[in-house]
């Protein structure tokens, strides 16, 4: 539905349980800790969970009967979500650099380059050294090969290769993993 000006109105933002007056079946299977284990009416349920000024949440809706828990439904998703938040602090992001190299590259700026190569591989980051082929110039394959191997062997105690040296279309791509661990 849109309203009068064409948009859509921001739809509720819809919890994963369903909680206290939203259970609608008859029966519920009651667990937790505060609770005796068994099959309870819905209503009985609610009121027990009222009594202790908790919530009664649907934990299992597709069992028959569903399998409900008296909890604090608030503390709860906070604790959730410290959780989540803790997991994606401590995942650590992989960061991709690009050395791009000509077939015929001087030995100037493939010293520069690797230089480069060194800070990256040291830094933690993945290294990404591709030789670029312009024009006619993908008939030195083999030199591209060649500088890309070498530099692998010459970046052989910062970092290990990951993928050899691979053709794909003008570009010949070689991977390097750093030896150090990211922090």
């Amino acid at each position: 539905m849109r309203n009068n000006r064409g948009f859509k109105p921001r739809e509720e933002k819809k919890d994963a349980h369903r909680t206290n007056n939203a259970i609608r079946v008859p029966e519920v299977r009651l667990v937790g800790e505060n609770v005796e284990v068994g099959v309870y009416k819905t209503i009985d349920a609610l009121r027990m969970a009222e009594e202790q000024e908790l919530d009664l949440v649907e934990i299992s809706p597709n069992a028959a009967p569903p399998v409900c828990k008296i909890m604090d439904y608030g503390k709860f998703l906070y604790q959730q979500k410290k959780r989540e938040k803790e997991l994606k602090a401590k995942s650590s992001q992989v960061v991709i650099k690009e050395i791009r190299f000509g077939p015929q590259t001087d030995e100037h700026d493939y010293e520069f380059k690797k230089k480069n190569a060194i800070k990256f591989l040291q830094d933690g980051a993945k290294l990404k050294a591709f030789v670029f082929f312009k024009g006619r110039s993908i008939i030195y394959k083999e030199q591209g090969q060649i500088l890309l191997l070498r530099l692998a062997q010459e970046l052989e105690e910062y970092g290990k290769v990951e993928q050899m040296p691979v053709l794909e279309g003008k570009r010949m791509i070689m991977y390097l993993a750093s030896k150090k661990k990211n922090k």
